[in-house]
């Protein structure tokens, strides 16, 4: 585990906090002091991000996250994830079930996510072009667009939270280059196998994310045996970062349910 860097505060039930793609830990600065209050808060960077390593052999982030629970001995976990960190904790519930108490997730149903929104292709687009050629100041401003979500401009956001977003982006993007293979494994058929996640579930979404990334977590809240979508107005890809006020009420609502 020498190779990744996590956060580990608090005491009480297990709950780990897992970051969106090209961002870090740092996402959850807000959440973190909150919740160590009463939890055991567990704040990962994911392989290739934020102070984590990149990987130098073939790799799936659920089983590094299975790794990290069982080096620190958590038994099952509460996993809320943003992104990315959303289809982490999906892939976790599915492939290491027992280490898995409940789920949260936000603007993302599984790790196979698919996309029909013309916005959401076109960022992507020039995102993924930006990428290709090495461009870091345009992957890093296409990629912080997902903020505002498709009815937004970033000038919308609290220019501290795009800033911040910027800096996580850049630090991560940077770490990379624009030949290095992909040793990222895909976990398959998730969608097939979501029904058997019998934890309870809650998506979190921002009402103004595009509707795919809304569409997904919702369908997944829907598919699960005990799942429910709450939305925070006002907010697209990062409501924990727009909105934290917001969120943790959410949050700490679904958790005293548990």
């Amino acid at each position: 585990m020498n190779d990744l860097f996590w956060l580990d505060t608090g005491t009480g039930r297990p709950l780990v906090l897992l970051h969106g793609g090209f961002l870090d830990h740092g996402m959850w600065e807000d959440q973190i002091p909150f919740l160590a209050s009463r939890y055991r808060v567990i704040t990962p960077d994911a392989r290739g991000h934020g102070r984590s390593a990149n990987a130098t052999e073939p790799f799936r982030p659920t089983d590094d996250l299975a790794a990290l629970l069982r080096h620190l001995g958590t038994g099952p976990a509460i996993l809320v994830g943003i992104s990315m960190g959303a289809s982490v904790a999906v892939d976790t519930a599915l492939e290491h079930p027992e280490l898995v108490s409940a789920v949260v997730v936000s603007g993302a149903g599984t790790s196979e996510p698919y996309f029909t929104d013309p916005w959401t292709i076109q960022t992507m687009t020039a995102w993924h072009s930006a990428m290709a050629v090495g461009d870091l100041d345009a992957s890093v401003e296409a990629f912080t667009l997902f903020a505002a979500g498709p009815y937004r401009t970033l000038d919308d956001l609290d220019p501290g939270v795009v800033a911040h977003l910027r800096r996580m982006t850049r630090d991560t993007m940077s770490k990379h280059t624009a030949g290095e293979p992909n040793l990222l494994l895909q976990v398959r058929d998730t969608w097939e196998r979501v029904a058997k996640i019998d934890v309870p579930l809650l998506a979190v979404n921002g009402s103004a994310d595009s509707p795919d990334h809304i569409g997904m977590a919702e369908r997944l809240a829907r598919t699960v045996a005990n799942g429910r979508a709450i939305p925070v107005d006002g907010t697209a890809h990062y409501p924990n970062m727009e909105r934290p006020d917001v969120f943790n009420e959410i949050l700490e609502g679904f958790l005293r349910t548990l």
